[in-house]
């Protein structure tokens, strides 16, 4: 009986990314963007691969590939070689090049860096310190005690646990491997022993784990790091728990990007075979990622670390930890828990000493996360008396309404248009990208800057913004968002995709293709922004109230930090109240997890904070749709009423336009 022959058809095939030089083997019948992912190679991909963005363009350079082809491919770029990666199916060898507008960078990383640092010069461990909360979780305490003898010939536990109840500590459980270390640590450290303790949370709840010991005085090293997150970015700082002080901040992108924009991509994603797994590495990977980066700039040894606070929406929880998302988004869209208990770094992949322990802030509900809860502690919003509006507003939208008695929480479907998700070349706030815009009002001619400096490549959140509340009071769109054709303006025409602006001739731009702003983006936007005021007006109502009761709006998030406060009321993201009632804290997230490391105090506070905290469902809240219809204008339809500054300055505008013809 002779031997089978394999067919050619299950021989890898290489796929050879450029401009990278990033060569990977991969099955043929598998797509582009797989490889990509496999390659660790970064291509657009909103939709999480499943066929309807078009933002995964690629060029086949050599060799052939079947498909990607759709509607969103042109017939001249489909003769270039262009295919959309998601669709594209691998038969042999290819060479791939990925545009530039799918390039990840880090400048605007920068910035959001810088902001957070001046988050952390206002709050820090000298106002814990003030108030008396300075009382971090992880403890290190040294101990010494008198060798045993044949009169004394108690076991090492024993010995630690009288020499620590004579430093007023009581109440201990062992981790197996604090006792596996002990007798040489004793021995080793002449009877003296640095002991670390993990507290719990609150002095009454439960009890001091003894999670490492070490021989001698170690007591002057005392690490912890906070970590957030996000769908977008992955932020951490490394803290001396002794002090107080933030010894670094570092972010990065979290490679799960690669599998979709927005958590809902992501679950469907998880749902798919070895999906969850990969997921949970990525996030896993770009933690790493920053915590070697922070350990290299600060010069520590990550051996060092003892604890590890973490805040992350409710979707990011599960992935990381890799539990089951997928009824997250199924009706009537239940979590897997609200609490986790402490749990080894190391048992998730994290590249921490095995005694590091793992502290993760507490969900509310399915789309209201940890990363909420933390950044409410975080503002001191729950014992401010006064009625605040908190607002994260990044990849997914959150609010939360309330004072230091009550708080209502709920997230708003906004959709990823603010991180560039669903704009034709819409991208996230990276080189090359418009971020702010002007425009003459008669001749309709733009004055662009990019992040950067940089010719343009595609618009982010603040561009678009930006770009729409200008050409809305230049009066080149109207209140519905719809170009004024009679215009005649040169740069206001009808496009493949319908009436669009062109932002940037194609000889002016990095991507070779007139850049432009369509109807259909400005609706996308549009939708979102409805989504976000109607979530706001529609908390407040459930409790009686309105907007002009609101005495403070709070910002967080990465987008937040970047946004521009008139641009924002003027298209009705932001309701309008004087601009002194607004607050920035950037990344909230990491603010709270940082703060919860040096008190545990505040532990006990989130607690509190979820406790409090009543989660609407806006899909089936009263109110909610009519809100959301009030909305789908620029800025609102009752923009008198609840925008009248705006409402006066649009008019004045529009009047000084026709009295110049």
């Amino acid at each position: 009986m002779g031997q089978a022959v394999s067919s050619s058809q299950d021989k890898p095939v290489r796929v050879h990314f450029e401009p990278f030089n990033i060569v990977v083997e991969a099955q043929p019948g598998g797509t582009v963007l797989e490889a990509a992912m496999e390659a660790g190679v970064h291509i657009n991909a909103s939709c999480g691969g499943e066929g309807f963005c078009g933002k995964c363009r690629v060029t086949i350079e050599q060799g052939r590939v079947e498909g990607g082809i759709s509607e969103q491919i042109s017939a001249a770029d489909a003769d270039a070689g262009v295919r959309q990666a998601c669709l594209a199916t691998l038969v042999e060898d290819v060479v791939v090049r990925v545009p530039v507008e799918s390039a990840l960078d880090k400048v605007a990383l920068k910035a959001l860096a810088a902001g957070s640092a001046q988050v952390a010069k206002l709050i820090g461990a000298e106002e814990l310190k003030a108030e008396g909360r300075f009382d971090p979780a992880l403890a290190k305490v040294v101990v010494s005690a008198e060798p045993p003898s044949l009169s004394d010939n108690r076991n090492d536990v024993a010995r630690l646990l009288s020499a620590l109840r004579e430093k007023g500590e009581s109440d201990f459980v062992f981790r197996f491997e604090a006792i596996r270390d002990l007798p040489n640590a004793w021995r080793d450290g002449q009877w003296t022993v640095t002991t670390t303790i993990l507290r719990p949370v609150g002095r009454k709840s439960g009890r001091n784990q003894v999670i490492r010991v070490e021989p001698g005085d170690t007591s002057d090293c005392n690490l912890a790091v906070a970590i957030d997150l996000g769908t977008t970015t992955v932020w951490a700082q490394i803290i001396d728990l002794n002090s107080g002080q933030v010894l670094g901040t570092e972010g990065d992108f979290n490679a799960q990007i690669s599998f979709g924009e927005d958590v809902i991509s992501r679950i469907v994603h998880a749902a798919k075979p070895g999906g969850l797994k990969r997921l949970q590495e990525a996030a896993v990977n770009s933690i790493n990622g920053v915590l070697k980066t922070l350990a290299r700039h600060t010069g520590v040894s990550l051996d060092d670390v003892g604890m590890a606070t973490m805040a992350g929406n409710t979707t990011m929880t599960q992935l990381f930890l890799g539990v089951e998302p997928k009824y997250i988004r199924l009706e009537p869209y239940v979590p897997a828990a609200a609490y986790y208990p402490p749990i080894k770094a190391s048992r998730f992949g994290l590249e921490l000493a095995d005694h590091a322990h793992l502290l993760m802030f507490p969900s509310v509900a399915s789309y209201v996360g940890g990363d909420v809860v933390s950044g409410v502690m975080g503002s001191g919003m729950h014992k401010d008396e006064r009625l605040t509006l908190f607002i994260d507003l990044g990849t997914n939208g959150e609010v939360v309404v309330g004072n230091r008695d009550w708080m209502a929480c709920a997230a708003a479907s906004a959709g990823p248009a603010f991180e560039g998700g669903g704009i034709k070349f819409g991208m996230r706030a990276s080189k090359g990208a418009i971020e702010n815009f002007s425009v003459n009002p008669i001749t309709g001619e733009p004055a662009i800057i990019t992040v950067g400096k940089a010719k343009p490549k595609g618009i982010c959140g603040s561009g678009l913004i930006a770009t729409v509340a200008a050409l809305l009071l230049a009066g080149i769109i109207d209140e519905r968002g719809h170009y004024n054709l009679e215009r005649g303006l040169p740069r206001v025409r009808q496009g493949e995709d319908g009436p669009e602006y062109v932002l940037a001739w194609a000889g002016d731009t990095q991507i070779g293709r007139d850049l432009t702003l369509t109807e259909m983006d400005i609706d996308n936007l549009l939708r979102a922004k409805g989504a976000m005021y109607a979530a706001y007006m529609t908390l407040l109502e459930g409790v009686g109230l309105t907007i002009h009761d609101l005495e403070r709006v709070i910002l967080a998030g990465g987008f937040g930090q970047s946004i521009n406060l008139e641009r924002a009321i003027m298209i009705g993201l932001m309701p309008e109240l004087p601009l002194e009632r607004f607050t920035f804290v950037g990344n909230g997230s990491l603010l709270g997890a940082r703060l919860v490391a040096m008190s545990n105090q505040l532990r006990t506070e989130v607690g509190d904070i979820v406790d409090k905290m009543t989660n609407f469902e806006l899909s089936v809240a009263p109110g909610y749709m009519g809100n959301y219809t009030g909305s789908q204008f620029f800025p609102h339809t009752e923009g008198k009423q609840l925008f009248p500054r705006t409402w006066e300055h649009m008019q004045e505008a529009r009047r000084a336009l026709k009295e110049i013809g």
